[in-house]
């Protein structure tokens, strides 16, 4: 009887851990739960330190120099340097550029004289003719001077506008050599009668024309130059 009661107990042990053994099976394979929001998974910090340290090397030099540095590496733009001129270039340069607002007012003026000459001379007009002409050769020449002096000495190490400098400097010795033809080729005498005076009184107008012209291209050359 004993016996009989002692494996009628070991036959209910066993049934209740099979039955717990059978639920926890259940219950692993049932559906799982909705996350919990307020779980946190350390394991993914992990994972994003691990992504971190393993990024491309380059970047992680770049990260790690200070900024005074990569502003360092950084090619910085070449400026030319700025040209200092002397206090003598200076004042040639403010005369050449005075004297030079004289430069279409007498060529006006002699234009209208010459004109005038050649249509219908008189004595006071001839004077005037001379007198202006005198004052375009010497304004000239002092132009020249300054200009020339300034453009072969310090100006020549510039070379912001020197070819409009030089371009101007031509024009300009162009007409100086042109106003010297001129005063040389004008008729002699007060005769209007003669075989060359037709032909000279024409030389000398051609020659006068063609070296205001070149003047005047050079003047409006650096006028418009803003030089």
């Amino acid at each position: 009887m004993r016996a009989s009661a002692l494996l009628l107990s070991v036959l209910l042990v066993a049934s209740s851990a099979y039955a717990q053994t059978f639920d926890r099976t259940v219950t692993f394979l049932a559906p799982s739960s909705p996350p919990n929001l307020w779980h946190i998974d350390f394991r993914s910090s992990e994972s994003a330190a691990t992504a971190t340290l393993t990024a491309p090397s380059w970047r992680l030099r770049s990260a790690a120099l200070p900024p005074r540095d990569v502003q360092e590496t950084t090619a910085q733009p070449l400026h030319a340097a700025a040209i200092e001129h002397s206090e003598a270039y200076q004042t040639r340069a403010k005369i050449h550029k005075i004297a030079s607002f004289a430069t279409l007012p007498l060529f006006a003026a002699e234009l209208w004289l010459g004109q005038s000459i050649y249509n219908t001379p008189s004595d006071s007009q001839k004077s005037a003719h001379i007198v202006v002409g005198t004052g375009i050769i010497g304004l000239f020449g002092v132009n020249t001077v300054t200009g020339a002096w300034n453009l072969f000495g310090e100006g020549w190490q510039d070379p912001q506008g020197r070819t409009l400098r030089v371009a101007h400097s031509l024009l300009m010795m162009a007409a100086d050599a042109g106003f010297v033809a001129t005063s040389m080729s004008g008729p002699g005498g007060h005769s209007r009668i003669g075989s060359t005076f037709e032909a000279d009184k024409t030389t000398h107008r051609t020659i006068a024309l063609t070296s205001i012209g070149l003047g005047t291209a050079g003047y409006l050359l650096m006028l418009f130059g803003n030089r």
